[in-house]
């Protein structure tokens, strides 16, 4: 999941795995917590038959993987070069005025989930139909239907999800008298994110000084949505995040974490969070999968070994990111193009991606794969990363999705955000994120 301006669809700090072991190590930070319009460019190969542009944002882990180089390996007469930028919420207006333009589009691009939707409604006449030419039996269920038009066509290749976990400073709630054994933890929680929150009083009540529970009441808010098939739109495409189970649960939740002050109120991926977690003040953090690569890199080696990981609260499982690749119709080579796709999207390939930059794929059958099935990561305590994620993955319920998905999260992760950092009531934020949540969306 490389991190979004849509409610940071996915983490894009980087880890390394050597063998089957997935290791941390700080080589790149981008997305939410950058701002910059361009985040580089990489080039596989040179004097190939036709080059090939993939446009992307944040980081999808392929330079890291390798998988450019190899690519032009088998086929000489290809050169991938690759286009980056930085954020998510600089990238995607630009994917629109390219599309409407026909100009500068790349021969693939990137999709983040929280637009996958609003391309598929609005935009789906100008990408090829990767049906045909992919197996999308391979990827999670739900992956499939988030990029399949009403008319059956698959206009994006999923590539990465972010099923959810649930990251620990073990040594802190030691500290304060709670179980820090991995399956202790997930015990502690298995009702639900009302029992973190429980837990979390009792963290308060003996916390270490100047330590606080949560990060961010705004994280926990997104994972708790994100565990329901019924967010912000219904099946019919209408917006009901106003009377939606999911989001009233994740509000009230939210609300009463900033009222119990069990968080420390750092919007995630800001200057004074990744201060807080190099300082070592935060003791959990809601985990999709990408997030571990940003707390370990964050963090850095003083409080290596003192991190754990631990299955999410609660029975249901949730996902939180993902993106996709699409083929524009309009390129100069839309069947290399697609041929490419297909091959960044195969198990091994998401398998590789993994092993270099810990995003978890979306194929299932990389689950099977050493480089999934066996991953742990020395970070956290050598918590069985491949284990965990894969179990999540295979019961995270099927979403529905909406046009502007990314829209309501932020507005109502910033109205969270200034219960905890400014004290606003909750009726008045409420109304705050509805008026302006109703004037973006129509």
């Amino acid at each position: 999941m490389r991190i979004s301006g849509s409610g940071c669809g996915r983490g894009r700090n980087v880890a390394v795995v050597t063998g089957s072991v997935l290791a941390a190590s700080a080589l790149l930070l981008t997305g939410c917590s950058s701002s910059g319009d361009d985040g580089g460019s990489d080039a596989a190969g040179s004097g190939g038959g036709i080059t090939l542009t993939v446009a992307d944002f944040g980081q999808f882990g392929y330079k890291e993987a390798g998988l450019f180089d190899e690519y032009h390996k088998l086929h000489p007469d290809v050169t991938v070069k690759e286009e980056v930028t930085a954020n998510e919420q600089d990238y995607y207006p630009k994917l629109l005025q390219q599309l409407n333009t026909g100009s500068g589009l790349g021969d693939v691009t990137g999709v983040e989930v929280g637009r996958i939707k609003e391309v598929v409604d609005t935009q789906a006449d100008k990408f090829a139909d990767l049906s045909g030419s992919i197996d999308v039996g391979d990827w999670v269920s739900w992956k499939e239907k988030q990029a399949t038009t009403k008319d059956g066509a698959v206009i994006g290749a999923g590539t990465d999800i972010g099923p959810m976990s649930l990251c620990y400073r073990k040594d802190l709630f030691a500290q304060a008298g709670l179980p820090s054994d991995r399956e202790a933890v997930a015990k502690a929680v298995a009702g639900g994110w009302e029992d973190y929150l429980k837990l979390g009083e009792q963290y308060k009540a003996k916390a270490p000084a100047g330590t606080f529970f949560m990060d961010s009441a705004s994280a926990m808010y997104n994972a708790v949505v994100s565990s329901d098939a019924k967010q912000y739109y219904d099946a019919d495409g209408n917006a009901v995040y106003k009377d939606s189970a999911a989001v009233k649960q994740g509000w009230d939740l939210a609300a009463e974490a900033a009222q119990k002050k069990l968080t420390q109120g750092l919007p995630q991926f800001t200057d004074a969070w990744t201060a807080a977690l190099r300082k070592g003040s935060v003791a959990t953090v809601a985990c999709p999968a990408w997030m571990a690569n940003q707390i370990s890199n964050n963090s850095g080696d003083a409080y290596k070994g003192k991190w754990d990981i631990s299955r999410a609260p609660g029975s249901t499982a949730a996902n939180w990111g993902g993106s996709f690749l699409a083929v524009p119709k309009g390129g100069k080579h839309v069947k290399e193009a697609t041929d490419l796709v297909k091959w960044l999207t195969a198990p091994e390939q998401q398998a590789a991606v993994f092993k270099a930059a810990g995003i978890f794929p979306s194929n299932q059958k990389a689950y099977e794969l050493p480089d999934v099935k066996n991953a742990t990561l020395p970070y956290f305590s050598d918590a069985p990363i491949g284990q965990i994620y894969a179990e999540e993955a295979k019961s995270i319920p099927e979403a529905v999705l909406g046009p502007k998905d990314g829209v309501i999260k932020d507005t109502i992760s910033t109205q969270i955000n200034n219960m905890e950092q400014r004290g606003t009531k909750p009726d008045d934020a409420w109304k705050a994120a509805t008026d302006t949540i109703d004037k973006a969306i129509g």
